[in-house]
């Protein structure tokens, strides 16, 4: 193995590096550097995520700038304001020790006049949003006629977002005479046209093997009913207490409606989505770098760039439609030579995507089984023992406490005691999976049945509540903007006490909620005849689901959302055909794809 000094790094930049941990070259770098540092080298570096590949092409880069010229000489494009952040704040690190060195971010969703000046200030390698940069080339403020060096981070995902016409455009607007770099995790068609196009000569580097997930990720599915996924979820994070993921869901409310309910049963959870201001995410990302949040639930796009150290498993809540996403997804965790595990939880209609990404990445997932109530239960007793054991007291601190303390368990018998301390942190996985719900494993009849998932109350069959709890109709569903959140707002809104809930169901037009039995008639009482949204709320004893699929469903009044579904459904579908000739063969968030029954 090389040292960096033998790739030919100079000292300045070894000096920094060191300090920042950099002991020897890792694969990418190996391969990149010295390869850059020549003139005319252009290359494509097939790497994921955490690879080393910012120090890759960063370090060269910074070698061959200038410090006395105040032009723009390298320019360096990725797919979000997160990456770009990341990699300029990368980058100032390496050029610790270098004076006159420039290095400047600039990206959509900040003051562009602020840009404007720190360009015209001088800045020698800028990294950029494609379309802030063209808004920056359109003013005169990015002149790129001395661009010697070019780099595309996340080519792949900067396609996937709409940037080709974009990227192409400033390409166009750089000297032909120029180093390209071209980072993907991917070898696409796209990919391989902008190779053929702005290119010459190119090297291909590949970390791994072409269009494979990281080495070190286990990648595993489990096969459960669409009503199920929230439940298996719930036993996959408790069966790994120490778990440190991201789990990806396909849409903002889906994702936002998963955090709320995780929140909501004590989870360390919290959501990143493109409706998130961007302060609020900004502070979201810094909390999961930290380790501060234990559970990242996120949109692909909104999670693009978030390098995290140490992340124990990728969950994917349902597969996300392209394989290259997938790939993006997983190869977030089993970074660094450490190991990680990509999860899938899918229902019987995502089986066939499990065998395409496979044939892709070729990699097999392996078929699991849900974690028992007893294996999990085993798992957390185990965690809450080690955190006890583990625990650092300090003697001096907790000194003139302990007379106190004394005497207050004197007459308390040592096992009793030890119960109650183990019971502090493991009860609630005991109270809960004591009495959990059934999670059956869908055989190849049961496509039909997930079809009609978010259907009646007829449909969704009768469920038993918790045990001291009742279960309550509200006439108040997802078309309603109703999710878990605004389920608890209602009812600190019109009762004056916090109130205690159990489950939630969800479905379009309606739903459950549990509430200790002895609080039933008083939510009942509370909500109905209040109104949410001009319509007048209905909350009664969850025994009639006939009636209630009446009452969701009868004398109901369009709300202004469903009036913009149907619209947007005519103006997509057209109206050839009555509603008996259509099925729903796909009831995703945001989708409305419809087929025509087949004529017996």
């Amino acid at each position: 193995m090389k040292t960096f000094e033998q790739l030919g790094v100079s000292e300045p930049i070894r000096k920094a590096i060191e300090e920042l941990g950099f002991v020897s070259p890792m694969p990418v770098q190996e391969e990149v550097i010295p390869y850059l540092l020549g003139v005319g080298n252009d290359v494509i570096a097939l790497a994921q995520t955490g690879t080393g590949k910012t120090a890759a092409f960063g370090i060269p880069l910074l070698q061959k700038i200038d410090p006395q010229s105040h032009q723009i000489q390298a320019l360096i494009l990725c797919p979000t304001r997160e990456l770009c952040l990341q990699i300029s704040d990368d980058i100032r690190d390496f050029a610790k020790y270098m004076k006159g060195v420039n290095v400047m971010a600039v990206y959509g969703g900040t003051s562009i006049l602020n840009q404007i000046r720190g360009l015209k200030h001088g800045a020698q390698i800028v990294v950029a949003t494609p379309g802030r940069l063209i808004d920056l080339m359109n003013r005169g403020a990015a002149v790129l006629d001395h661009v010697n060096n070019v780099v595309l981070d996340e080519a792949d995902e900067m396609l996937n977002m709409g940037f080709s016409e974009s990227i192409d455009k400033i390409l166009q607007g750089v000297p032909q005479e120029r180093n390209t770099l071209l980072f993907s995790a991917t070898m696409s068609k796209e990919i391989e046209k902008i190779a053929v196009t702005y290119l010459n000569n190119y090297k291909e580097i590949v970390v791994g093997s072409r269009n494979e997930g990281a080495e070190n990720v286990n990648h595993l599915f489990y096969l459960v009913h669409a009503k199920d996924k929230y439940l298996a979820l719930k036993r996959i994070v408790d069966y790994h207490p120490r778990i440190f993921a991201i789990i990806f869901c396909r849409t903002k409310v889906e994702t936002q409606e998963i955090a709320d309910r995780l929140i909501k049963d004590g989870y360390n959870a919290e959501a990143l989505h493109g409706d998130l201001s961007q302060d609020q995410r900004d502070l979201t990302m810094q909390k999961f770098r930290q380790h501060l949040t234990q559970l990242l639930v996120a949109t692909d796009v909104a999670a693009r760039g978030l390098d995290v150290d140490d992340l124990t498993h990728v969950i994917n809540y349902g597969l996300p439609d392209d394989i290259e996403n997938y790939t993006h997804r997983s190869g977030r965790t089993g970074r660094a030579g450490k190991n990680g595990t990509s999860i899938s939880i899918i229902h019987t209609r995502e089986r066939h995507r499990v065998r395409a990404i496979e044939k892709e990445i070729g990699k097999q997932f392996v078929d699991s089984i849900l974690p028992s109530p007893k294996d999990i239960c085993t798992k957390q007793l185990y965690r809450a023992m080690d955190k006890i054991e583990k625990v650092d007291v300090d003697e001096e601190q907790i000194a003139p406490f302990m007379g106190e303390i004394n005497r207050h368990f004197e007459y308390m018998d040592k096992d009793v005691l030890i119960k109650k301390i183990v019971s502090m942190t493991f009860g609630r996985f005991l109270d809960y999976y004591a009495s959990a719900p059934v999670i059956e494993r869908p055989t190849g009849n049961d496509s039909k049945k997930d079809r009609k998932q978010g259907g009646s109350a007829r449909q969704q069959g009768p469920h038993k509540a918790e045990k001291g709890y009742q279960r309550l109709f509200i006439n108040l569903g997802k078309n309603d903007g109703f999710y878990p959140g605004e389920v608890m707002q209602l009812l600190n809104r019109h009762l004056r006490e916090k109130q205690a809930v159990g489950h939630i169901d969800l479905y379009g037009q309606f739903s459950y909620i549990e509430v200790p039995q002895q609080d039933a008639g008083k939510v009942m009482r509370a909500l109905n005849g209040k109104t949410y949204h001009g319509r007048t709320i209905r909350c009664n004893e969850a025994d009639r689901p006939e009636e209630h699929s009446q009452q969701a469903n009868g004398q109901r009044k369009k709300s202004g959302r469903q009036k913009n579904n149907e619209d947007w459904r005519k103006l997509m579908l057209g109206n050839p055909r009555t509603s008996k000739d259509w099925r729903i063969d796909d009831i995703e968030e945001g989708s409305a794809r419809r087929k025509p029954r087949k004529k017996k």
